[in-house]
């Protein structure tokens, strides 16, 4: 297998530090993604909730940048990253995500996951907890019985049947739109074309949280814990508490204001926690 990294050139954010993107070669494919700041230091991988990309992070990179080595990775199957043969799994994407780190050389790293983000990187804490240095879930579902129970008598969150006219675009954007504050279009036309990108099902990742056994993996985790919470997310504020019962070594953070799209909603008060956690974190080496 080829670890070489493909270059995808580097953009530059107004003020901040160039964003550069990349490929790196899989068992199963490519992955992209992109990453700021210098690579001998601390590495912190960002993981995106469903069926978003990289994008979520694009404006908290540079500001994570000027600390560390901050990687956004598309999951497998999101965003321009090869999808895995087969259904996928909470348990597959973290593997996947793991030889990731192993393509770029990244032995120790912290883990930032926002919602399917978020469930992923417990995976990876609890399939390789001396890899995972800590952990920030952000707006992260706690998934047990009772959750899986209401996703199996719930409306599919994402998925809209297409229709010749287009009428399939509204209403994706309307099955969003509560969830995102107003007047800001862009960021719901940021989900809209995430999820437009995708070649396989739309509702794929949220089936994958739902089947997920989080409460048989949780209580493995020893790192240090962030949870951050976005008071105005319906889906994943109420499920901060039952984290923060099951690891009791978390500490709990509230953006007020924060809603379904956090680290693109609030980047600056985002990066704001997160930095101020890896601060507390021992030099992580390579």
């Amino acid at each position: 297998m080829m670890n070489q990294a493909i270059d995808g050139g580097a953009s530059k954010i107004p003020g901040n530090l160039s964003v550069r993107r990349a490929f790196v070669d899989l068992p199963h494919g490519q992955m992209h993604y992109a990453s700021c700041g210098d690579a001998r230091a601390d590495a912190v991988l960002l993981l995106h909730q469903t069926p978003r990309s990289w994008l979520e992070y694009r404006q908290v990179l540079p500001l994570l940048g000027r600390r560390h080595h901050a990687i956004a990775m598309d999951t497998a199957g999101f965003g321009d990253s090869a999808a895995l043969p087969g259904p996928i799994s909470i348990e597959r994407l973290a593997q996947a995500a793991l030889q990731f780190l192993d393509a770029l050389s990244i032995e120790r790293v912290c883990v930032v996951g926002h919602h399917t983000g978020g469930v992923i990187a417990v995976e990876m804490a609890a399939q390789q907890p001396a890899r995972v240095a800590g952990l920030v879930l952000s707006s992260t579902p706690f998934v047990d019985d009772e959750l899986r129970r209401a996703r199996q008598d719930s409306p599919p969150i994402d998925a809209v049947q297409m229709s010749d006219d287009g009428a399939h675009l509204a209403e994706l954007w309307r099955r969003r739109q509560a969830f995102y504050p107003r007047g800001r279009p862009e960021l719901l036309q940021a989900f809209v074309l995430d999820a437009l990108k995708l070649s396989g099902d739309l509702e794929e990742g949220h089936r994958a949280v739902a089947a997920y056994r989080m409460e048989q993996r949780i209580g493995a985790l020893t790192q240090p814990v962030l949870l951050v919470r976005a008071p105005d997310d319906p889906f994943a504020s109420p499920h901060a508490a039952a984290l923060a019962r099951h690891l009791p070594q978390a500490s709990l953070v509230d953006l007020p204001c924060g809603m379904v799209p956090l680290p693109d909603q609030l980047p600056e008060a985002f990066a704001g926690v997160v930095e101020g956690f890896l601060a507390k974190l021992a030099p992580l080496g390579r």
